[in-house]
């Protein structure tokens, strides 16, 4: 596409698109500065061992996707996608303080996990909002727009809690207690910020007036949807949280100032990358970009499991950002073309909540095949790379099977 063409379709984005953008811009700076280092203040500085970290963060994807479906549903019944997707912010907002006086483990997990009620509001709700407010030919690089600007904050996010590391500890393999609580503080301000741009900047959706209130079943979002949802939880199976990439990086010996600064040019990639790929899933369809994201993600798990040198992770999770660029936003402007108007809501809350389930024994499996439980060692650090680069390549291979264009609504130019 011409470059000129692709600016022009970004100008001409609607102001919903470009609010929620904001606001996912905003909470991702506050976000990645805490989220990444995490699981290095559980590891470093309260001891906690690898079975441990995949419960949490399983247990917090899992506690989100619970409210995922129902925030969905109440938004389509309602008609309402903006106050829902504020609330979500702002409950995340008001959890992230309790990170500075955390603890134990146990009082970390607990602030994990209320964080992530908010997310699990806001999330259907969010998507809805840029669904509605897009025509189908643009649906692809609305998602994939809002997918850059959130990776844009993240890369802001990281380089900020970067600094931070650097001038409060240097380059030192570990992280400090101080460290971490520093920049949680830090963290707040763009928490506020990315509540207020929703708040004000974003327009509510209309309901048409004859919409019936929908039921929250499986069945009535269609046979096409399900089947690609399945292929989808394949693939999450072996997509377990990206803390154990964190992890991954420190054991091949990367300092927290390294793991950091590497975090912050995958984001970037991945940032470069989104836009792009949702306008290209435009024209030639969502299915093709999916399953070149989801090979690129084999190819990258094979590689974290034969990793031996610093620089190798690197490269490797650098080039993790092209896979989310390809795949993430993508995949999310799929649900909107495979069910109606009138079910967005509820398609992207069962999307968003059956994935977030997934993530949970995606976690645990991962943190038990590296470390195992109680008298069992487990098969070390290279074991869950492995399990993951598998599922990759069998979900891209059940898609390249499936064909669902007969059953969605892509633009001509669009359709295989």
């Amino acid at each position: 596409m011409p470059q000129k063409t692709f600016l022009s379709k970004v100008r001409k984005l609607p102001r919903n698109v470009w609010a929620v953008s904001l606001t996912s811009f905003f909470m991702d700076i506050s976000s990645e500065m805490v989220i990444n280092i995490l699981p290095l203040f559980l590891s470093n500085v309260l001891g906690v061992k690898t079975n441990i970290i995949g419960i949490i963060e399983g247990i917090a994807e899992a506690t989100a996707s619970i409210l995922k479906v129902f925030s969905g549903w109440l938004s389509d019944k309602l008609g309402g996608r903006k106050w829902l997707a504020v609330a979500g912010y702002g409950i995340s907002t008001i959890a992230k303080p309790f990170f500075y006086i955390a603890n134990t483990w146990g009082m970390i997990a607990g602030v994990r996990w209320a964080d992530r009620i908010g997310k699990g509001v806001r999330t259907a709700p969010r998507d809805a909002l840029v669904a509605d407010s897009i025509e189908p030919e643009q649906r692809g690089i609305a998602f994939g727009f809002h997918r850059a600007a959130d990776t844009g904050g993240a890369v802001l996010g990281i380089l900020i809690a970067a600094l931070s590391v650097w001038l409060a500890q240097s380059n030192n393999l570990q992280l400090g207690e101080n460290t971490f609580r520093t920049i949680v503080l830090i963290s707040l301000v763009p928490a506020v910020l990315a509540v207020i741009s929703l708040a004000v900047i974003a327009r509510e959706t209309v309901k048409r007036s004859d919409q019936a209130a929908p039921k929250i079943t499986f069945k009535g979002l269609g046979k096409p949807f399900l089947v690609f949802l399945l292929i989808v939880g394949v693939f999450d199976l072996g997509n377990s949280s990206d803390a154990f990439l964190v992890l991954r990086a420190q054991e091949r010996g990367l300092s927290v100032l390294g793991i950091l600064l590497m975090l912050a040019a995958f984001n970037l990639v991945y940032t470069l990358v989104s836009a792009p790929a949702g306008s290209l899933s435009d024209r030639i369809g969502r299915r093709k970009v999916i399953i070149g994201g989801w090979l690129v993600y084999g190819v990258i798990y094979l590689g974290f499991a034969l990793a031996q040198r610093p620089w190798h992770i690197w490269v490797l999770y650098i080039t993790y950002g092209v896979y989310y660029g390809l795949a993430y936003g993508t995949a999310k402007a799929m649900v909107a073309d495979l069910v109606s108007p009138a079910l967005r809501g509820t398609a992207y809350g069962t999307y968003n909540a059956v994935l977030g389930i997934i993530d949970f024994p995606a976690s645990l499996l991962a943190g038990l095949l590296w470390q195992g439980a109680g008298a069992w060692a487990g098969f070390g650090p290279s074991a869950p790379f492995f399990f993951g680069s598998s599922l990759a390549f069998l979900a891209a291979l059940m898609f390249l099977i499936w064909s669902p264009n007969k059953f969605m609504q892509e633009p001509s130019a669009g359709t295989e």
